[in-house]
C-alpha cells in the first residue's frame, strides 16, 4: 500500500541539481536545478519544446538522465525508483484510462496495481468517484466519458495510492473553463491534505490560481524563479495610478511630482482629460519603493489635490512570460538561438495550433481605492 513518508528534515520534497537530458543533439534539460518546498505547488513555466515534459519524465523514473541528480520524497531517481514509484502520481497532458473498463474498474485495477487489498481498492475507487463527481457514471466505459470526465478520472486515478508528490503534465489542457476551475478545486484539496505538486502549464491564469512559486525555464534551463509577484516585479515593477478628482489637475500634478524629484526613473505620465475613456485623466507614476509611494501620495495631499482613486499596477503574468523568455508580443521569438526542448518549436505558450493563451492579456489596477 503506497503511504506518504513523514518529512520530519525540513528538506524539499522534490530536489533537482544539475540535471541533464539529450535526446541526439537536442540538449532537453541543460543543468536544471529546482526545489519543490513540502505542500506547496510550483508551477512550471516555459514555451513549446522548453524541456517541461522531460522534467516531469525524468521526475517519474520514465526517462534516465544523463547527468544531474534528483531526489523526490527522499528518494534517488536513478537508485531507488521502486520506492520512488509508490510515492509519486502523475497525470500527463492526455488521458491515459483504460477505455474499455468502467471509471470504477479503471480506479480498483490501479488500486490493486498498488497493493491495496481488494477491499481497500472499492473503497477507494468509490470515494475518488464521489470526490470527482463520477458516481453516477462510475458504471459506464471510459469510451463514452466527456473530454471533461476523462481527465477527472485520470486525476482520480493519479491519486488512488495518496501520493506524497504529485506531477501535473499542463492538466488541464483542451477542457471548457467550468470543468478546469472543477480541477483547479481538487489541485487545492490535495495540497490543504498534504500533497506536493509539481505543475507544469501554458495557462497564465492556472499558474497564479494554483503556484505558490514558478519556475520558468527556456532551451532546457532555468532562466527564471521566484513567486508570482516577485517576477512581475523584476520585469516591470509598480506603477502608482492616481486619478484626480478633476482630470484637468492632471498636468499640474505631473509637473508637481516632477519638480519634487518623485517621478521615477521612467517618469511620470498622463492621460489627456478630455472624454470618457477609463484612464484618460490619469497620472501614472513608476513606483521603485514604498518610500516613494508614500511620498507622492503625501506631496499630493500637502499640495491640496484632490483624489478621486489610487491603484498600483503590476504587469500581467503573460507580460512578464514574454519578457523573460525573450518572447515578441506576437507570440514570435526575438533573434537568437532556436529553441532545444522536447523536439517541438519553440513559441508563445498555447494549444499549438495558433489559440492565444487563456487569461489576462493586459491586468489593470491590482487595487483601486475611492478617496
Amino acid at each position: 500500500m503506497t503511504t506518504r513518508p513523514t518529512d520530519t528534515s525540513g528538506t524539499a520534497a522534490v530536489e533537482v541539481r544539475g540535471l541533464v537530458k539529450h535526446y541526439g543533439t537536442t540538449r532537453a534539460l541543460d543543468g536544471v536545478d529546482l526545489d519543490v518546498r513540502q505542500g506547496t505547488v510550483l508551477g512550471v513555466l516555459g514555451p513549446n519544446g522548453a524541456g517541461k515534459t522531460t522534467l516531469v519524465r525524468v521526475l517519474s523514473t520514465l526517462v534516465r538522465p544523463d547527468a544531474g541528480t534528483a531526489r523526490v520524497a527522499g528518494y534517488d531517481v536513478l537508485t531507488q525508483p521502486r520506492q520512488l514509484r509508490r510515492v509519486i502520481g502523475l497525470t500527463g497532458q492526455y488521458a491515459s484510462v483504460d477505455e474499455k473498463l468502467s471509471g470504477r474498474e479503471n480506479l480498483y485495477m490501479i488500486g490493486r496495481l498498488l497493493d491495496l487489498s481488494r477491499k481497500e481498492a472499492r473503497a477507494r475507487a468509490d470515494e475518488l468517484l464521489e470526490r470527482f463527481s463520477l458516481t453516477e457514471a462510475a458504471r459506464r466505459p471510459a469510451m463514452q466519458y466527456s473530454g471533461g470526465m476523462r481527465r477527472r478520472l485520470d486525476l482520480a486515478a493519479s491519486m488512488i495510492g495518496r501520493p506524497a508528490v504529485l506531477y501535473l503534465d499542463e492538466p488541464t489542457t483542451g477542457l471548457d473553463p467550468r470543468t478546469r476551475n472543477e480541477v483547479w478545486d481538487e489541485v487545492r484539496s490535495m495540497v490543504a491534505d498534504g500533497a506536493t505538486v509539481l505543475l507544469t502549464t501554458q495557462y497564465m491564469e492556472e499558474a497564479e490560481q494554483l503556484a505558490d512559486e514558478l519556475t520558468v525555464v527556456d532551451r532546457g534551463r532555468v532562466i527564471a524563479t521566484g513567486e508570482v509577484a516577485e517576477l512581475k516585479a523584476r520585469v516591470g515593477g509598480r506603477t502608482l495610478r492616481i486619478r484626480p478628482a478633476d482630470p484637468r489637475d492632471a498636468a499640474a500634478m505631473t509637473a508637481a511630482l516632477a519638480e519634487a524629484g518623485l517621478s521615477g526613473a521612467a517618469g511620470v505620465t498622463e492621460a489627456p482629460g478630455e472624454g470618457t475613456g477609463r484612464d484618460e485623466g490619469v497620472v501614472s507614476v513608476p513606483v521603485l519603493s514604498d518610500e516613494q509611494l508614500t511620498a507622492v501620495v503625501g506631496l499630493l495631499a500637502a499640495r491640496g489635490f484632490a483624489i478621486a482613486g489610487i491603484g498600483t499596477h503590476l504587469p500581467s503574468l503573460d507580460e512578464v512570460f514574454l519578457a523573460i523568455t525573450g518572447q515578441k508580443a506576437d507570440g514570435s521569438a526575438k533573434a537568437g538561438p532556436a529553441s532545444a526542448g522536447d523536439g517541438t518549436a519553440n513559441g508563445r505558450p498555447g494549444s499549438g495550433n495558433g489559440e492565444r493563451t487563456p487569461g489576462t492579456a493586459q491586468e489593470t489596477e491590482d487595487v483601486e481605492v475611492s478617496v
